[in-house]
């Protein structure tokens, strides 16, 4: 079903499916009865369409209000046991790993799995934020982990260290494949020993997040542009 905050999720798609048909955003916006910049706010996913709006889109494609519904539609609860899953994979050497290089893990492997199966991981949309990718529900997941015990995030000044809890020794991650979790532990263990810098200087140079423009969301096909040995 169509939900009004269905641009905001679906942005990216929606970008690519006008680049990808070489049509301007001009056309487009006009097909919508908006402003090319009430349109462009669409794209970068901070503004809501209307229903009548989306119909229209559909309609500009070729496609339905389900098709869009579908497409990498976030699944939360598979994006935060893969938080747990890579708590309890090699992350560090203590167990313990930066909130931001958690972030970039995540992005990591939400996108190197695009690049293998061109599906997302975890459906979550990524912001081109100035410390890297990450979606606005990263933060919130990180909070109820801890509100459940599942996670111990330890503070010092601005620093947050993130280790796994007491309370998810039952989880299961039945969500995730066993596929997914190799990729995880692969990933893990090549950035197990690398600053939290590093990780984000590297995300900073693929070209998902160099052709982006700051708070813009991350169209996921951009990552099938880049060279293998630089996707994760």
């Amino acid at each position: 079903m169509y939900t009004l905050d269905m641009s905001t999720k679906y942005a990216s798609f929606i970008k690519y499916l006008r680049t990808k048909r070489g049509i301007s955003q001009s056309v487009v916006a006009e097909k919508l009865g908006l402003s090319r910049q009430s349109y462009m706010a669409v794209e970068r996913g901070i503004r809501e369409m209307t229903l009548q709006e989306a119909e229209k889109l559909c309609e500009l494609y070729g496609i339905s209000i389900e098709e869009l519904s579908k497409v990498t539609a976030p699944q939360y609860e598979k994006y935060k046991q893969m938080i747990l899953a890579y708590l309890k994979s090699p992350v560090s050497t203590d167990g313990r790993v930066p909130k931001t290089k958690l972030a970039k893990l995540l992005y990591l492997a939400d996108f190197a799995w695009y690049y293998e199966k061109l599906e997302s991981m975890s459906g979550m949309q990524y912001l081109r934020r100035a410390y890297g990718p990450v979606p606005d529900p990263y933060f919130r997941a990180l909070d109820e982990l801890e509100g459940e015990g599942k996670i111990t995030i330890d503070r010092k000044g601005e620093a947050m260290l993130v280790s796994i809890g007491a309370g998810a020794s039952r989880q299961k991650l039945d969500l995730l494949q066993g596929e997914e979790v190799e990729l995880m532990k692969k990933i893990s263990t090549k950035w197990k020993d690398k600053r939290s810098q590093e990780i984000v200087d590297f995300t900073h140079e693929q070209l998902p997040y160099k052709l982006c423009a700051p708070d813009e969301a991350i169209p996921y096909e951009l990552i099938t542009q880049e060279d293998p040995e630089y996707v994760y």
